[in-house]
């Protein structure tokens, strides 16, 4: 049983049935979510992505730089967290949302301590913002808040249940590893369920992380209360 989980979300999952954009249909299914892993007294970090907006890495390039594309990634993590919490506290989940950049007139400002007291005070902890740094991703923020929080575990959620040995959405004989190695993870160029310098700070570290489905509802207690669900890399 996992006592306080980073739960990573990407933004392509919050635009739902949209195709981009915050859809609040996810919003309230997920709060259901959360909830039920509160009452297995679980504290719940949440890192969120922001690539239903958009993504850094993609708009670079004419005229853009690459540090201000990946700032405008930053800005996409804020609109989700912050809808996020909003959601949230509207299903009776209590939640802070707190910000890696600067950003007071909407959120409170990612401090250790005040972090910690939030979760302590049973509240959800939403974070945007990414890690606040250009050329650094939402996965490998989620592993360094993870490490900083001293979560349990990592868990970041995709469209398939873990990690195979190779597109299960285009080959049908994929194989799907139930653990996995971090070195393996880290050096097979065909896992790329996760960004390798995240991967290597988890295994620097030797912090967990699962890969699982979001869905269906309960899939993420269950996970939490140790159930093999997804792949456990570690």
């Amino acid at each position: 049983m996992y006592k306080r989980i980073l739960l990573k979300l990407s933004g392509e999952q919050l635009s739902g049935e949209h195709e981009s954009g915050f859809d609040p249909k996810i919003g309230n299914w997920l709060a259901q979510e959360i909830k039920q892993m509160q009452g297995l007294d679980v504290e719940v970090v949440i890192m969120v992505g922001g690539g239903n907006y958009v993504r850094g890495a993609q708009i670079a390039g004419h005229g853009i730089k690459r540090v201000t594309a990946d700032h405008m990634g930053m800005l996409g993590t804020m609109m989700n967290a912050l809808a996020l919490t909003d959601v949230f506290e509207a299903q009776g989940v209590r939640t802070r949302c707190l910000s890696n950049i600067f950003a007071e007139q909407v959120s409170e400002p990612f401090v250790f301590r005040l972090a910690e007291k939030h979760l302590q005070s049973g509240r959800a902890v939403i974070v945007g913002g990414g890690i606040g740094r250009p050329y650094l991703t939402t996965d490998t923020a989620a592993v360094s808040l993870a490490l900083e929080m001293e979560c349990d575990v990592v868990i970041k959620t995709t469209k398939v249940n873990g990690v195979f040995d190779k597109d299960p959405e285009k080959y049908d004989d994929a194989q799907k590893f139930d653990t996995l190695e971090y070195q393996r993870a880290v050096e097979d160029p065909s896992i790329k369920v996760m960004d390798k310098a995240a991967m290597g700070l988890a295994m620097e570290h030797d912090m967990p992380v699962i890969i699982c489905k979001l869905s269906p509802a309960g899939n993420m207690s269950r996970v939490v209360s140790g159930e093999s669900i997804g792949t456990k890399i570690s």
